[in-house]
């Protein structure tokens, strides 16, 4: 690679796919974020998006061969001095010379002598994501510590909509620079092989069609859990309560609106699950009463009592399967935003629920929610007690995920 420049080197790999056009805007974002970016495409991937086109975005190089430049020995060089690999685009056939060791051109050779992060986007029809060849790959990788996204669901080409598609080039931008940002850590990869439940956002509890009862969480807090485990190597189940964020490349999304419906997706989501993180604000009551056609104001006459009944309480619901003789040992942590004597009610909270962690951070109009930043005590059930400054979500994000790592089997 030049060595111009002063930002972390990234080989861009780019497979044969009709979804090699988006990987052009992901290139732009990492350029112009400051990254040293070789683009090796396969030989298919010219028939998408020609090499010009690459080497003018990129003011690089592009060949596919190993045999250009032999006097550099490229099929090891690029791999040994790259800060990671990404391939985008990652097509069944690539996952499947990935995971074989099959290096038949410069991409395939630079994937054997990378010691660097290496990130997959896979990219493909439903069926042959869902093949079990492919999946035998995927997992393969994965237990090699490469860190391959969930492709998202949406439409594929020609008619076809399902799994397979491409995330878009935002949410592939800001998972490279989450694995970019771990890339100096001894962990960086240490949640590989795992099953991770996040819930995010708040619950919405219908009154009648029009109005709820809900709360001010944005969700950011859960995104930041998501994208840093994804970083991480895991795979992330996303449970998510009306947000309004892009979704983060890689993770199962599973949208829900109230308590009861994010009960359900988690504890099914939660069975095979090795940690579960319950980011989400619940809301702890309901009304009592579902009125099917809006509620109408009369002049002079006084709105009748909302009267409320409790929700059920998902994450000592949680603790308690995990807890189950038989059942799968989990780690499990939860969130306890609290406006007043913050530590008093967390470590009440935490004997309650009986969660392995609990993440306690004083909450506000304009503190923590819909906020960038967050600063939070992370309480254990052996009484330790981690403090977090004030700092972004995704920070908090990582010391969560620190400590669950060593709490899992």
């Amino acid at each position: 690679m030049t060595t111009t420049g002063e930002g972390p080197r990234v080989l861009l790999g780019v497979g044969g796919g009709i979804a090699a056009y988006k990987v052009c805007e992901l290139l732009r974002r990492l350029t112009e974020s400051g990254h040293r970016v070789r683009v090796i495409p396969t030989r298919d991937a010219l028939r998408f998006v020609g090499e010009p086109t690459w080497a003018a975005l990129s003011g690089e190089p592009v060949t596919t061969e190993v045999w250009s430049d032999v006097a550099q020995v490229p099929h090891v060089r690029l791999g040994q001095g790259a800060d990671l690999v990404f391939v985008a685009p990652a097509t069944a056939d690539l996952l499947a010379k990935a995971a074989h060791g099959i290096a038949d051109d410069l991409l395939t050779n630079t994937l054997l002598t990378a010691r660097c992060p290496v990130v997959f986007a896979p990219a493909m029809h439903t069926e042959m994501w869902e093949h079990p060849a492919t999946q035998a790959n995927v997992a393969t990788l994965r237990s090699r510590g490469s860190v391959v996204i969930e492709p998202a669901v949406g439409r594929l080409t020609g008619s076809d909509s399902g799994k397979g598609r491409l995330p878009d080039p935002d949410a592939l931008f800001e998972a490279a620079r989450r694995v970019l940002t771990r890339g100096g850590r001894h962990d960086e990869r240490d949640l590989t092989g795992r099953h991770v439940v996040v819930s995010a956002g708040g619950t919405r509890e219908p009154l009648d069609p029009v109005r709820f009862i809900g709360n001010r969480s944005s969700g950011l807090q859960g995104y930041a859990l998501a994208r840093t485990a994804l970083a991480r190597g895991a795979q992330v189940t996303l449970v998510a309560a009306n947000v309004a964020l892009p979704d983060p490349a890689g993770a199962d999304v599973v949208p829900t609106g109230s308590a009861r419906e994010m009960r359900d997706a988690v504890l099914k989501a939660a069975a095979d699950a090795d940690a579960v993180v319950m980011a989400a604000a619940v809301a702890d009551f309901r009304p009592a009463d579902y009125e099917d056609v809006k509620i109408k104001k009369t002049a002079g006459v006084e709105p009748a009592p909302i009267r409320l009944v409790e929700n059920p309480d998902i994450l000592a619901e949680v603790v308690q399967e995990s807890r189950m003789p038989g059942a799968r040992r989990q780690v499990v942590v939860g969130f306890a935003a609290e406006t007043h004597d913050v530590l008093e009610h967390g470590r009440q909270k935490l004997a309650r629920k009986g969660c392995d962690l609990l993440v306690v951070n004083e909450v506000g109009e304009r503190l923590t929610f819909g906020a960038p930043d967050n600063a939070a005590v992370i309480l254990s059930a052996d009484g330790a007690a981690v403090e977090v400054p004030r700092g972004t979500k995704e920070a908090l994000a990582d010391v969560v995920w620190d400590l669950v790592a060593t709490r899992l089997p």
